[in-house]
């Protein structure tokens, strides 16, 4: 298919793997991957099923359904399709390619259920715990990757600082907002989805909030609050919470080109700039500042812990603390996150993720301040680490748009 992975780009992803498990899983000689995400990453197929990449050697796709498709799909030259995993074995040995007795695995990829399949059927093998491998893997984009991320923010920008505009008035809802941009983000090649891996959490579209409604509390791991549609579909906006003067409406979503999504903030006024509290403005401004100051740091042999912990220092510095990624419950303890073919992917500048930045790395950097009774206003882009410092890829509008 033309707009496919080209082989190039998934020899290269494999080997970049296999270097990283043998620096951080050297007991074994292959990983095994479950998850459709990581199948897709490494075949360019959507497939269900198994795949085995050994260190050396050719790696093999195992469909549980429609091997024929991922066929057409994918430069994989080894691709079959199998019922059980008792089969995974039979169909190595037969192609020369025999198991090894530790075996590197995607144990995020598989549910309890089927962990223990897979234990029950290929129980003379160990298997130890290699997606920190594939995280790290899929962080460092590649030029083609870099390419498509270009294109989607380029295009996230255009929807939330140029079309968006015209449509947004008073009294319009929250959801109303929501069907508008989903319209616009369609209308310039948003794939219509948007993906997680952290296990149980979802997302469609985005956060749209009015007012306080950015405090609302939030099952979501993330900063930004809202009612959503619905208590059984979270997401989006409320139609009974409209936008009317005095109150911020802030949106926080993705935008996906060819499975690649940037993820970007944007914050808006009903009314005269000057009109915005004086409280909400010196926020926004602090959000802006600190923005510059961590793109500044995204460099490769960079810690990302170190960037965390430059922004406590800056928070603690501005009094802005008590609010900063979230109010109440709604905090959370990072400032930015990987992104590529999901929007939470490693690393994420926290305390705890002390391997260096790669130049190629793509993060969404969002410092955000809750104010009670108010809203929440700040910023989000997505930054190529570059060895000159991050790079947005979601435009360079920061301020406030005022409507």
């Amino acid at each position: 298919m033309n707009d496919g992975i080209p082989a190039q780009e998934l020899s290269s992803r494999w080997e970049r793997c296999r270097s990283l498990l043998q620096q951080f899983v050297p007991q074994s000689t292959g990983i095994m991957v479950f998850s459709r995400l990581n199948i897709y990453y490494f075949t360019g197929s959507f497939a269900n099923g198994v795949f085995w990449l050994p260190i050396s050697g050719e790696p093999v796709l195992l469909c549980r359904r429609g091997a024929e498709r991922a066929r057409i799909e994918s430069p994989v030259k080894h691709i079959y399709p199998f019922k059980s995993y008792r089969d995974i074995e039979i169909v190595l040995n037969e192609l020369g390619a025999s198991l090894p007795e530790i075996i590197g695995t995607e144990m995020n990829g598989l549910s309890w259920a089927l962990s223990n399949n897979l234990v029950k059927y290929l129980g003379s093998h160990q298997f130890v715990a290699a997606d920190r491998v594939i995280g790290m893997c899929r962080a460092k984009k590649s030029a083609w990757e870099i390419g498509i991320l270009r294109e989607a923010g380029a295009k996230h920008a255009k929807c939330l600082t140029e079309l968006l505009l015209p449509f947004l008035h008073s009294g319009i809802s929250e959801l109303e907002i929501s069907h508008k941009i989903s319209e616009l983000f369609f209308s310039e090649g948003h794939l219509g989805i948007l993906r997680m891996e952290n296990y149980g959490e979802e997302v469609f579209l985005g956060h749209i909030s009015v007012g306080d409604s950015a405090n609302y509390p939030s099952f979501f791991n993330g900063p930004v609050g809202l009612q959503g549609v619905h208590p059984a579909a979270p997401f989006m906006g409320a139609a009974e919470v409209k936008w009317t003067a005095g109150k911020p409406l802030i949106i926080d979503n993705g935008f996906t080109v060819a499975g690649y999504m940037t993820d970007k903030t944007q914050v808006y006024w009903l009314g005269a700039i000057e009109d915005i509290p004086v409280k909400a403005r010196a926020a926004h401004d602090f959000c802006i500042d600190l923005q510059h100051q961590i793109a500044g740091l995204l460099r490769p042999g960079v810690l990302p812990s170190e960037i965390w912990n430059h922004c406590l220092a800056e928070v603690e510095r501005s009094g802005w603390g008590e609010g900063f990624m979230g109010w109440g419950g709604n905090k959370v303890s990072f400032v930015g996150h990987g992104i590529g073919l999901a929007i939470d992917e490693y690393p994420v500048l926290a305390k705890g993720f002390d391997f260096p930045l790669e130049e190629g790395m793509t993060l969404a950097v969002e410092p955000k301040i809750g104010i009670p009774g108010f809203g929440m206003v700040g910023v989000e882009n997505t930054f190529e680490v570059t060895s000159a410092g991050g790079k947005s890829l979601t435009g360079d509008t920061f301020d406030i748009i005022t409507i």
